[in-house]
């Protein structure tokens, strides 16, 4: 089923161009061919099967190349299509209706997170020794952060430690689920670069080339029972030059977070999508199957399903629609980031759910996205700070509003 997409009359003409210009490619180039494109990552495809897929990947790319609308995070200079922050995560709710979609649009993580920090905090050599080759699609990185026994929401536990000796970062520490370990060329670790204090202005981002003495790639840590490339790797007195590090020392908590809240809202579009994708096969479900006498859609539990997921869709992406456009006009959006933070996987985990659930059987089969979904959505609820650490994060903005004489504005 494509996905219907008609100008929203409220939006600049050109997001509704940029939207429009997506669904046309993702309802003429993706969605036919689904099937096929997802034998790039399938270990059981043939090599036969994997050529078809990365050929036509590649003629899909061209043509959003064609359409000026290849990775809309990053300028012109770089190779991208220079999208405003609001222009790219409009563009995201429709690109993300198909699984895999963001690869095809050149704005698939990690690489894309580490392309936006190599922009900001990169000096020219490393922009060209490493955003110009990831952006060309000539390598690959990964972001190396979490630590297996340090709690990924507390930044000011990590462990690993990157000292100076001799003009080059010492890095030692161990680390796991870092994203794309086993095709990085490249990875960008956080380490802590000063004294052992809980201290988070002491932490720095520093890239290492995954060929570096010293990089060990332990495994690929399982994900709900399946083989991933989220790997486990020991630093183990890794050496790299003193100009490797991603701006000045002790700048690494500040580009995480940089990273961490444009990438909620864009993980937030990019779930409006699988919800939207979900709603449509739900209603189409149960406009088709006929059960016990007439077809589900005649059935009020069945109807009520489509109203709670309407309701869930239509609050989760007005929220993010306001949460973006805070960040693009440059208010304060930290509230906001964490309350759709919370609000979104939760609102994307129950819209998938009842999908499944119309589905039956076939909703939790390799025959449909909704599976893939469904995990996805629920490790949401853990990625990028779980949700009990945005409800303190709310409440204590909320309470420091009070605490000052001022109420909370919900117009603002």
């Amino acid at each position: 089923m494509a996905i219907n997409v008609k100008p929203v009359p409220t939006l600049d003409p050109r997001i509704n161009e940029i939207r429009d210009l997506t669904a046309r490619i993702v309802n003429k180039e993706i969605l036919p061919y689904e099937r096929m494109l997802a034998n790039r990552w399938k270990r059981d495809a043939s090599e036969k099967e994997k050529d078809e897929a990365k050929a036509r990947a590649a003629t899909i790319k061209s043509k959003v190349k064609e359409a000026g609308i290849w990775a809309p995070h990053l300028p012109p200079e770089y190779g991208g299509s220079g999208l405003s922050f609001l222009e790219h995560a409009y563009m995201n709710e429709i690109l993300a209706y198909t699984p895999g979609g963001a690869a095809l649009f050149g704005v698939v993580a990690p690489n894309s997170g580490n392309q936006t920090i190599l922009l900001k905090y990169g000096t020219e050599e490393q922009k060209r020794k490493w955003l110009v080759p990831l952006t060309e699609g000539k390598m690959e990185s990964g972001f190396s952060m979490t630590e297996p026994d340090s709690p990924g929401s507390d930044p000011r536990s990590i462990k690993t430690t990157a000292r100076l000796e001799n003009g080059e970062w010492v890095i030692n520490g161990h680390k796991w689920f870092t994203s794309n370990g086993f095709r990085a060329d490249f990875l960008i670790v956080m380490c802590r670069t000063e004294g052992a204090g809980r201290d988070t202005g002491r932490m720095t981002q520093i890239i290492v080339p995954t060929n570096t003495p010293g990089v060990r790639i332990v495994r690929g840590v399982e994900v709900w029972g399946r083989p991933s490339d989220h790997c486990e790797i020991v630093y183990e007195n890794v050496r790299v030059p003193e100009e490797n590090a991603l701006g000045s020392a002790g700048s690494g908590h500040k580009a995480a977070q940089d990273r961490l809240g444009a990438g909620r809202v864009f993980h937030c579009m990019n779930s409006l999508g699988q919800m939207w994708r979900a709603f449509d096969l739900m209603v189409e479900r149960a406009s088709m199957r006929e059960v016990h006498g007439g077809v589900l859609a005649t059935k009020q539990f069945i109807q009520g399903f489509i109203a709670d997921s309407y309701i869930d869709i239509q609050s989760a992406r007005l929220m993010t629609i306001r949460c973006a456009e805070m960040m693009e006009n440059g208010g304060d959006p930290r509230t906001d980031i964490s309350a759709i933070k919370i609000y979104v996987p939760a609102a994307y985990q129950r819209v998938v759910d009842r999908a499944i659930q119309v589905w039956g059987a076939a909703g939790v089969s390799g025959d449909l996205p909704l599976a893939g979904m469904y995990m996805g959505a629920r490790t949401l609820r853990i990625a990028d700070g779980p949700d009990e650490v945005h409800r303190i994060l709310i409440a204590r903005n909320v309470l420091a509003r009070y605490g000052s004489g001022e109420g909370w504005d919900f117009g603002n």
